[in-house]
């Protein structure tokens, strides 16, 4: 009976502490969303991360904002969802940079675990482009062309960033003596690699494809398993001899620390409808990135399998912060 009497008040106060949280995703969204994206505007993440805000916006009947916060290694931008109010109105656009990559760079003073994952958006295949006035046609030319002027040319990408660690990787594993040249983003490079100021990048099929198929670039090879869709005519890595490369780059929607779990249960449910709504697909495909629906869950488990390898990666590129 003492028993009965002391469970009745503690689901009592139990029923009252939740019942904000049931209040909260009830009545969620009652104002403008802001997700944060921790890249400079222009790049694939970018462009990918307004597509899906335009179609959440549909989806939730609120305006969904995205907001750029570039720097440091994508660390100013997470950093501002980490400390923000945990009420589903300020989310990430979260990627391996910030989880993997940053902590490894820098003194961080902040606990980037401590963001809650929501929804894997897509994977970002990546392909190897040279400038058109660079005379080599294949993997295997640019391999020989750049041990013939070993010292003279360079590879550009965003420090701390996939195409950066995929141009190191590849470096060093083909041993071609090449500069790193930091930029602040993908498509801030652009100019300089089609003008052959670069001579070398890897990059998300997002930013490149445009590129490619107008002339302006040349594609040696894509990442991945598979020959990409709309390059039928450019090999894999795998097929260049390149069997033990990184994977790809990814996106997913993050939140802040203790965002409610009716919150993050409604928006993982507007993602995955979105990302299979036959008109969104569509649409997103168009960006050439590979859809990832699924749960929260899911999302945590890769985000686990992927964390290690390229935290990894990043120490033995031997980075430093700018």
């Amino acid at each position: 009976m003492t028993s009965r009497r002391l469970l009745l008040p503690m689901l009592a106060a139990a029923l009252a502490c939740a019942a904000p949280y049931f209040s909260a995703a009830q009545t969620y969204p009652s104002k403008p969303i802001k997700i944060i994206v921790a890249v400079a505007a222009g790049g694939p993440m970018d462009t990918m991360a307004r597509a899906v805000a335009q179609e959440m916006q549909v989806k939730l009947g609120q305006p969904v904002v995205v907001e750029n916060r570039p720097g440091a290694g994508t660390t100013i931008g997470a950093k501002s969802v980490v400390t923000a109010d945990p009420d589903g109105y300020t989310l990430l656009w979260g990627t391996l940079s910030m989880l993997a990559i940053s902590p490894v760079l820098y003194t961080l003073d902040y606990d980037p675990k401590s963001l809650v994952p929501v929804a894997l958006i897509a994977e970002f295949p990546s392909v190897l482009v040279v400038p058109p006035s660079l005379p080599v046609k294949t993997v295997a030319e640019f391999i020989a062309y750049a041990k013939a002027n070993r010292g003279k040319l360079n590879y550009g990408g965003s420090l701390g960033t996939p195409p950066h660690l995929m141009g190191s990787q590849f470096n060093k594993v083909a041993d071609l003596g090449m500069t790193y040249v930091p930029y602040r983003g993908g498509a801030p490079s652009m100019p300089d690699l089609m003008a052959g100021r670069l001579h070398m990048q890897f990059d998300a099929l997002t930013l490149l494809v445009p590129h490619i198929k107008e002339g302006k670039l040349r594609a040696l090879a894509v990442q991945g398993n598979e020959r990409w869709p709309d390059l039928p005519d450019v090999p894999t890595l795998r097929e260049a001899g390149f069997a033990e490369f990184p994977g790809n780059a990814w996106a997913g929607i993050m939140a802040p620390p203790k965002t409610p779990q009716p919150v993050v249960d409604k928006l993982n449910a507007t993602v995955n409808e979105i990302l299979r709504s036959p008109e969104a697909k569509a649409t997103l495909a168009r960006l050439n990135v590979l859809l990832r629906p699924g749960s929260q869950q899911d999302f945590v488990r890769f985000i686990d399998s992927e964390t290690p390898k390229w935290a990894q990666m990043t120490r033995d590129s031997g980075a430093k912060p700018e």
